[in-house]
């Protein structure tokens, strides 16, 4: 199966559990492929969970969650040693992490501590637990959530830990029509349930070797840099992104070339995805918020940057 025909197969799977979310479901996969992490930022009930569960059922992986609270300790997070008793040893006993899809909810209401332990396996991929370390599953893949609204309990997410995420995505209502249609089809059935894969774990690690072969030919790079670096100079954000939110994006744009069948990358790629993987890497001036959204900021530079033409072939 052609990778086109890959990912149009998981957004029709997808979309059997999550009705109107095909924007949602492609990036997903842009985030799988590239071995990066999604923030979800919406209130609750706007389909999360479902996206995450159908997204491990898709792709024969496994999924845990994870209900973060202020009392939460790291080690519920990352696993711990016990003493036991009637063996008279210690034992291990991992935590939620070891899977390929972890749904980490309403993850700003863990206390600074807590959240630090998580973003360290996001970027390490392993845990250690009383100086033993172990690896984690391949892919691994975290799916976080924040209610933009509540703010009651709450410890929100530092820029430097929201660099972290490879991107940040408002979930979104559904339509009317779209909501007519979830009461028909949960009226009758529970669609997760009957959910079946759509490609094997070998084959997304495969995909996860192969998109790094998509090529960005030097004028696509340079218009991408080009935005980057306005991020740093527009006059109303007082910080922009940072050279890993750069790598990021260049990540995000192989994969999004990657997920349409292209090993080039158009400046199509680039404005597809830059919205997602700088909105949460800048902060804006205390005027500039005032002002304007940080979408409204990013959507002027892209209109500010001149777009390269006729390019793609990647040579």
């Amino acid at each position: 199966m052609e990778i086109a025909e890959k990912v149009a197969a998981l957004k029709k799977n997808i979309g059997k559990v999550l009705i109107g979310k095909e924007n949602l479901a492609e990036l997903a996969m842009i985030a799988l492929v590239s071995k990066g992490h999604l923030l979800l930022e919406d209130v609750p009930g706007t389909g999360k969970t479902a996206l995450a569960k159908s997204l491990a059922k898709s792709i024969s992986g496994t999924f845990k969650r994870i209900q973060f609270t202020p009392d939460i300790l790291p080690g519920d997070v990352t696993g711990i040693q016990f003493f036991h008793p009637k063996e008279q040893e210690f034992i291990m006993k991992p935590g939620p992490v070891m899977t390929n899809i972890l749904l980490a909810d309403e993850v700003n209401r863990a206390t600074p501590r807590t959240q630090s332990s998580l973003l360290e396996v996001m970027e390490e991929r392993q845990v250690t637990i009383d100086g033993e370390t172990l690896k984690l599953p391949s892919p691994f893949l975290v799916i976080a959530t924040q209610n933009p609204i509540e703010s009651q309990g709450t410890f929100p997410l530092p820029e430097a830990q929201l660099d972290r995420f490879f991107m940040k995505v408002p979930s979104g209502y559904p339509t009317f029509e779209e909501e007519k249609r979830i009461l028909q089809i949960y009226r009758d059935e529970e669609p997760l349930e009957s959910l079946a894969p759509v490609f094997t774990i070998d084959e997304l690690l495969h995909m996860q070797q192969e998109v790094k072969s998509v090529r960005i030919a030097s004028d696509v790079e340079d218009y991408l840099l080009s935005i980057v670096h306005l991020t740093r100079s527009h006059e109303y954000i007082e910080t922009g992104a940072s050279p890993r939110g750069t790598l990021a994006f260049m990540r995000a744009v192989q994969a999004a070339a990657y997920i349409s069948g292209r090993l080039f990358a158009t400046p199509d790629d680039v404005q597809r995805v830059a919205g997602y993987v700088l909105s949460h890497r800048i902060v804006l001036s205390m005027e500039g918020a005032m002002r304007k959204t940080k979408n409204q900021v990013l959507q002027e530079i892209l209109e500010k940057v001149e777009v390269p033409v006729e390019s793609g072939a990647g040579l």
